[in-house]
Parts: structure tokens; C-alpha cells; sequence
């Protein structure tokens, strides 16, 4: 049997690519902000379909950056959305680990990249590896060709986004695969 990464959805979202002009990334993102430059909690969760109570729990923890003025930033709604696509197969404290290792403490300033862009890279990534020519097996290779626009402005950024970025990449297509397979498992309960 082969298995390719199948999914029509926003990674972190319950919206289909489709339904929003095929975007994803930092062009998802830019159209969720179009007019305003913050979005409030119920427009969260209907385009993640995470509860409100789950959202408060990830801010409470420091996770998330609490929102100014009830409306969440596209900073903070990309690492929602990160934290979203790789929660189902990854334990949330090894992904805010992840997210630390690559920008620091969410308070600190310390950050190498946007999360937006984070974000952006992931679903670059995610849309190769929807073409089925792209084995996972170069999954290091096409890394490093999507870091070819990055600025690393601290030593050792580079390497530790690329392996941040592998990790999170082979996260979210083992949560699809899971997905696949609670699916078909769910079919033959039903039979």
C-alpha cells in the first residue's frame, strides 16, 4: 500500500483550501486580516475548532500571548494554528518545546522569525508534499530549498528552524495518517 499526505483542509483549521481560494500560509493568514488588524476569540474557533475554554487554558499556561483588547494579532493566531495541526500526534508540552527552541519564551523577545511566518513555512511545505512527486524521503532537502529566502540573524539560527521544521512537518503528516486510518477504522465499525 502506498500512503500520500491527502488533506483539502488549512493546516490548524477546519476550513477547506478550496472553499478559501486554495490559500494557505501567510496568504490564509493576510486574508483573515484583510480589514482588521486583530480577530476575537469566536472568529478562533470557527476557523480552528478549537473551544474557547482550550484557547484560555493555552494563554493561562503562556502558550499563547494573552489578546489586547479581546482581539488576537496574526502573530499569535499562526502559533494557535501551529499548535492546532500538530496537537492530535504530538504532546502539547513538546510543542511548545519546538516553538521555544526556535524563538525563545514567547515574553523575551528572543524570536529568530515571526510565527506567521513559521506558519508560512509549514504549509510551503505541506503543498509540496501534497504533490505526489515529492517522496518524504527528501523531506530534509525540501527544507533547506524553502529556508532559501531566510535571514539568519543570529548563529545557528538556520539549523535549528530546519530541524524544528522537520520535526513539525513529520508531526503533522503522521496526525493525516492517523486521521486516514481512524477514518477506514470507523467504516468498518459501521458495517
Amino acid at each position: 500500500m502506498y500512503l500520500t499526505l491527502a488533506e483539502d483542509r488549512i493546516p490548524g483549521t477546519i476550513l477547506k483550501k478550496s472553499a478559501m481560494g486554495n490559500v494557505t500560509g501567510l496568504e490564509f493568514l493576510h486574508k483573515i486580516f484583510y480589514i482588521s488588524q486583530g480577530i476575537m476569540l469566536s472568529q478562533i474557533r470557527e476557523i480552528s475548532g478549537i473551544d474557547g475554554s482550550t484557547l484560555q487554558n493555552w494563554t493561562k499556561r503562556g502558550w499563547v500571548a494573552n489578546a489586547k483588547l479581546k482581539k488576537y494579532n496574526i502573530e499569535q493566531v499562526a502559533r494557535i494554528l501551529i499548535i492546532n495541526m500538530l496537537r492530535d500526534c504530538m504532546q502539547l508540552d513538546r510543542i511548545i518545546f519546538l516553538l521555544r527552541y526556535v524563538n525563545g519564551d514567547e515574553r523575551d523577545g528572543a524570536a529568530i522569525i515571526p510565527e506567521s511566518k513559521l506558519y508560512d513555512y509549514l504549509c510551503l511545505i505541506i503543498d509540496d508534499l501534497l504533490d505526489a512527486s515529492t517522496p518524504v524521503t527528501d523531506l530534509r532537502a525540501l527544507v533547506e530549498a524553502k529556508l532559501t529566502d531566510f535571514e539568519e540573524k543570529v548563529g545557528g539560527a538556520r539549523i535549528r528552524l530546519a530541524n524544528a521544521l522537520e520535526i513539525m512537518i513529520v508531526a503533522y503528516y503522521a496526525s493525516t495518517l492517523k486521521g486516514h486510518s481512524d477514518a477506514r477504522l470507523l467504516e468498518l465499525m459501521q458495517r
